[in-house]
């Protein structure tokens, strides 16, 4: 985080018709020094200034101000995490869905699987079978109205 204390002062000076610049500041024992510098220390310490203007600018803009708790990290999270019912839901209606699959038909259930998990198309399982799309598409369609149905009892809330 930024320091907004200030270390040291700028001043210029006219002394018959001739700038002097001066730089003030508080040494290591805390006593008020201030030296001459030339023009082009000058102008560098100016710049520090504008620097140091930006930065408190920035720091102002970008803090965080709000007290950062368990509760208001949870609402900032990418991914919200699961509370214990969402999860247990999530358990049974995994459960239920690998339940529902075992119970297909043999055919159906391969399938399935094969479009489903491994993302053949029709015509590679039909390929993989020895028989046209039709049968392979209409198991397929079977075998997710079954699942459906068994499923039905676990629908999202």
């Amino acid at each position: 985080m930024f320091d907004n204390s200030t270390i040291y002062t700028l001043r210029t000076e006219n002394i018959e018709g001739i700038t002097h610049y001066y730089v003030s500041f508080l040494d290591g024992q805390a006593v008020h020094r201030e030296t001459e510098v030339s023009h082009a220390v000058y102008l560098e310490f100016q710049n520090f200034v504008k620097i140091e203007c930006s930065l408190r600018h920035w720091n102002e803009r970008y803090r965080e101000y709000s007290e950062l708790t368990d509760e208001t990290l949870h609402k900032r999270a990418l991914y919200p995490q699961k509370s214990v019912d969402e999860t247990a839901f999530g358990s049974l209606q995994s459960e239920q869905l690998r339940l529902a699959i075992e119970s297909l038909p043999e055919i159906q259930r391969r399938r399935f699987i094969l479009y489903h998990e491994y993302d053949l198309t029709y015509e590679q399982i039909a390929k993989i079978d020895g028989c046209t799309i039709t049968p392979v598409k209409l198991a397929i369609d079977r075998a997710k109205a079954d699942i459906r149905e068994k499923m039905k009892y676990f629908k999202s809330k």
